[in-house]
């Protein structure tokens, strides 16, 4: 799959509609940082932008990448919209290719899965390359919920236990917090239905620890 290729698939799929997601920050991500300090945060796949603009809005200073053009745009409008574009840097990128500069308190990747593109594995390590010393990186995923119904036929959705050797994370890390939470969450035809997320937690240990 060529660069052009995978960039112009997510162009696709947020040019077929004027917003693509809800617009309020992914539950996951509430729940995990509402007790962390501001400090400095990384969205990676930050579609339209808004779990940064809720950082931002809790006194995060956030960079929000996304390999969507359209995306970053329609995030950077709400920015602007709720009072909190000075506090987001937006950054277009695709992970596999370039990825942002510096290290940052906190990395969040919520939902990062994708029918083509890049190896994933890979990415996430950058991402955890990316957390600083005493920082946290948060990855939140899609699971299959054992006999139900799959969501996301088009995607291979790999397991906790996957995600976590995926990283290959040393000794500089905390034992990770992994957990299985189920949630309603809204459609695209109006209804709801029951999906299953996987977070996984964990603290970089600071130097000296």
């Amino acid at each position: 799959m060529s660069d052009i290729d995978l960039a112009g698939f997510w162009h696709g799929f947020y040019t077929e509609r004027d917003q693509v997601w809800s617009g309020n920050p992914n539950t996951q991500l509430v729940r995990e940082v509402s007790d962390l300090a501001p400090g400095t945060a990384l969205d990676i796949g930050c579609a339209e932008g808004a779990d940064a603009i809720w950082l931002a809005q809790r006194g995060w200073r956030v960079t929000a990448t996304d390999i969507s053009a359209v995306a970053i745009e329609r995030g950077r409008a709400q920015a602007e919209t709720a009072g909190v574009g000075d506090r987001i840097e937006w950054e277009q990128h695709d992970l596999g290719v370039s990825f942002p500069d510096g290290q940052f308190d906190l990395v969040s990747a919520q939902f990062f899965h994708s029918p083509i593109g890049r190896p994933r594995d890979g990415m996430l390590q950058r991402a955890a390359a990316a957390v600083a010393p005493g920082g946290t990186l948060l990855l939140v995923s899609h699971l299959d919920a054992p006999g139900e119904h799959n969501h996301h036929p088009e995607i291979t959705l790999p397991t906790q236990a996957e995600t976590l050797a995926g990283l290959e994370l040393d000794a500089d890390w905390e034992a990770p917090v992994l957990d299985e939470r189920y949630r309603d969450a809204d459609d695209r035809h109006g209804g709801t239905r029951r999906v299953l997320d996987g977070v996984i937690r964990v603290r970089r240990s600071t130097a000296g620890e």
